[in-house]
């Protein structure tokens, strides 16, 4: 709640007194942030039970002197309390006050928590009190159109505006970020907020006071005409989202019946009208030019390949494939990193050089199995001078699928080893968790298919006890994946 800030009473005699027990609380019409807080720590401090407290902001108490403590100490208050008051407190509920100390009271005396249960009565209130604050100032941000004040010398702006709420203070300076180079004002039936290089309050405006336009409106007028959808007009939704207490303010809404009653026709009009295809582009010699460029052959494949611009700038070339035609067993990996990308071959980084120690170990000639990756262009984020590899994205590995694909058609294995899930979405399609289909897998291919981790994970575990039992966990997975390709 912070420091203790002094309790103003603007109203004759205000301040509130105490009969029969009962305390009486007179607050300034309006949002009295300070005065609750004031008369909260007050409260608290001399243990007075929200059920002993009467809160008023119509009139002065008619009870006397309060006798409770002039002040009180500051409020330990849990944060999503203390962002709360100040959405609440604008609200025009004439209990606001009362329940507001009623969640203090409670949390202070056992309740911490009591924010977190969304079920209590007293929390659901309050919440839904502050998403009402929460649109009001929304659609006071929204809805507020400033027009030039006429013959003054400095050129002055001026709006009005009718909250449902007591949100003008709340809402200024979010006009003051805004337009802070102008002058202006807002006006209100219950005050006013001014601007002029310092924010300043002062009493309730009349719409009379406000211009009814200005030359810039006819400009907004067109623009706002020429964005016009009729073929999405929903008038249930505009009116949701755009009462009509506000339309008087906005100067587009002016041309709003007119483009309504105008929306059928102009809708039947876009749906009849012949579409026309691009000039530059005929999709007859465009499907036969692809078909002419079906590649025939792997080589064909790659030379597809090396001259294709890689989908995120950055890469120096497309790192193709390495291995036999024909081999039994095929590795698919994530993607190319750096120095796969310097060299132009696959899985000689240094994940390349665990998956080659494994395959010893598991009796498979890295020579005689065919190694390649799901994305064939290094994506990474520069730091510095060091280029860090970046995960691809679902739609990078479905742009880079129909190669994986056709290389594996020409490469035609009895087995595919998905290394990591990056792989297995580019075999499948799907996202996949690797510890729950680790093992033997079916793609929906000619080929037979195995999961697995990708190495550069064990690369990445933290302490070497656990990077010895994964390692030879991997090394047991390509085992299998041997003995099923041979």
């Amino acid at each position: 709640m912070g420091e203790a800030p002094h309790v103003r009473n603007p109203l004759p005699g205000a301040g509130g007194g105490q009969i029969g027990g009962i305390h009486v609380v007179s607050l300034a019409p309006g949002a009295d942030l300070t005065g609750f807080r004031a008369a909260a720590r007050r409260l608290i401090a001399a243990n007075v039970p929200p059920e002993q407290v009467v809160w008023q902001t119509e009139a002065p108490s008619l009870f006397g002197t309060d006798t409770a403590p002039a002040d009180g100490p500051p409020l330990r208050l849990p944060r999503a309390v203390t962002e709360l008051i100040p959405m609440v407190v604008p609200h025009r509920d004439p209990e606001r006050y009362g329940l507001l100390y009623a969640l203090i009271w409670r949390v202070l005396a056992s309740e911490r928590a009591l924010m977190e249960v969304a079920s209590d009565p007293l929390v659901h209130r309050l919440h839904r009190m502050r998403k009402a604050i929460g649109r009001d100032l929304h659609k006071m941000h929204a809805f507020l159109r400033f027009r030039r004040v006429p013959g003054e010398g400095r050129e002055r702006f001026a709006a009005w505006f009718e909250p449902d709420h007591h949100i003008l203070e709340a809402a200024a300076p979010f006009f003051v970020d805004r337009f802070r180079a102008l002058t202006w004002s807002i006006l209100t039936p219950e005050g006013s907020a001014h601007w002029n290089g310092a924010l300043a309050f002062g009493p309730p405006g009349r719409r009379e006071d406000v211009p009814e336009g200005d030359g810039f409106e006819a400009g907004w007028r067109d623009y706002y005409e020429s964005t016009f959808n009729p073929a999405r007009l929903n008038l249930d939704a505009m009116r949701a989202e755009m009462p009509r207490k506000y339309w008087r303010n906005m100067p587009e809404t002016a041309a709003i019946p007119a483009l309504v009653r105008a929306a059928s026709a102009r809708a039947q009009a876009m749906i009849e009208k012949e579409p026309t295809m691009p000039a530059k582009r005929d999709p007859i010699r465009a499907v036969a030019r692809m078909s002419q460029d079906e590649p025939d052959s792997l080589e064909a494949l790659n030379a597809i390949i090396a001259r294709s611009e890689p989908l995120v700038p950055g890469a120096t070339q497309a790192v193709l494939g390495e291995g036999p035609v024909g081999a039994r067993i095929a590795f698919v990996g994530e993607q190319p990193g750096d120095q796969e990308d310097q060299q132009g071959r696959p899985f000689v980084g240094p994940a390349g050089q665990l998956l080659s120690r494994a395959l010893e170990e598991a009796g498979i000639d890295r020579r005689e199995a065919y190694l390649t990756n799901a994305v064939k262009h290094f994506k990474f984020t520069l730091r510095g001078k060091r280029r860090i590899h970046e995960k691809p994205t679902a739609g990078e590995v479905s742009h880079y699928r129909w190669w994986l694909d056709k290389e594996l058609d020409f490469i035609a294995p009895k087995l595919v080893v998905a290394l990591g899930a990056t792989a297995v979405l580019a075999l499948t399609g799907k996202q996949i968790p690797i510890t729950r289909a680790r093992g033997p897998a079916e793609f929906g291919r000619p080929f037979e298919g195995f999961i697995t981790v990708h190495p550069s994970y064990l690369l990445r575990l933290p302490d070497e006890a656990a990077k010895t039992v994964a390692y030879q966990a991997f090394v047991d997975d390509l085992r299998r994946a041997h003995a099923l390709a041979a």
